[in-house]
C-alpha cells in the first residue's frame, strides 16, 4: 500500500514536466526577426524548396517544421519581400540531425526524490540536436549558382519551471538546431549576395511563379 502511494506522489509530480513548463511556441517561431540579421532584400524573389530528409526522421521537429523555418528566413532575411517576379529557387538541403539526450542518470535521481529537486529548477534531462544543412541558390534555368553550409548545435533542458516539457524539448531542439545552422549561412550569403544577384537576373525571371516550388517530406 505504501509502495503504491510513493508511486502515485511520483507520477503526480512529474506530470507538469510531462505536459506543462514553459510554452515552446515563441521558442519555435519567436524569434525570427534576429538583432544580427543580414541580407535583407539583396536579393530577388526567391522561391522556397525544402528537402528536410534526416530532421524528418526524428522525434521531434514536425513535417511542416523545416519548411515554416525556411519560408521566414527568406521572407525576413535574404530576399526581396516586395518583389513580385522571381528569378529562381532557395533550396534548403537538411544533410544531417543527430539527437542526443543528456543527464538520464538525473531522472533516477529525480524519481528516488520524488521529484523534489525539479521543484527548486533542478532539469530532468536536456535534449540536444546537431543539424547539418546546406542553402543553393539556383537560377530561372534550374542551375545552381551558389551552395553555403552551416551546422547548427541545439541544447534545450526539460525542467518543471526553467525549462520545457519531455513533449516539447525534442521539437525545439530540432528546429532550434536548424535555425542555428542557418545562422552560419545567412552570413556566408550576405557576402555573395550582389554577385548572385547579377546571376539570378541574367538567367531571367521564371515564367511563371510555381506553386510546386514544393515541399519534400
Amino acid at each position: 500500500m505504501m509502495l503504491a502511494h510513493r508511486y502515485s506522489c511520483i507520477l503526480l509530480s512529474a506530470l507538469p514536466l510531462l505536459a506543462g513548463c514553459k510554452s515552446s511556441e515563441k521558442a519555435l517561431y519567436g524569434a525570427t526577426h534576429s538583432n544580427y540579421s543580414v541580407s535583407i532584400g539583396k536579393l530577388p524573389r526567391l522561391e522556397a524548396v525544402v528537402e528536410a530528409g534526416p530532421l524528418n526522421a526524428t522525434e521531434g521537429a514536425l513535417p511542416d517544421d523545416a519548411p515554416k523555418v525556411f519560408r521566414q528566413e527568406l521572407a525576413y532575411h535574404l530576399a526581396e519581400p516586395q518583389d513580385s517576379i522571381g528569378y529562381g529557387y532557395a533550396k534548403l538541403i537538411v544533410t544531417q540531425a543527430e539527437v542526443t539526450r543528456t543527464g538520464r542518470a538525473l531522472q533516477a535521481f529525480q524519481m528516488m526524490t520524488l521529484m523534489t529537486p525539479s521543484l527548486f529548477g533542478l532539469p530532468l534531462e536536456w535534449y540536444r540536436t546537431q543539424v547539418k544543412a546546406e542553402v543553393q541558390i539556383i537560377n530561372s534555368q534550374g542551375e545552381v549558382v551558389g551552395t553555403y553550409s552551416g551546422t547548427g548545435r541545439s541544447k534545450v533542458r526539460v525542467a518543471m519551471y526553467h525549462g520545457y516539457s519531455q513533449t516539447a524539448a525534442p521539437r525545439l531542439a530540432d528546429v532550434q538546431g536548424l535555425r542555428l545552422a542557418l545562422d552560419q549561412i545567412r552570413p556566408q550569403l550576405d557576402t555573395a549576395a550582389l554577385g548572385l544577384r547579377e546571376k539570378l537576373q541574367k538567367a531571367g525571371p521564371l515564367e511563371e511563379v510555381l506553386g510546386s516550388a514544393h515541399t519534400d517530406e
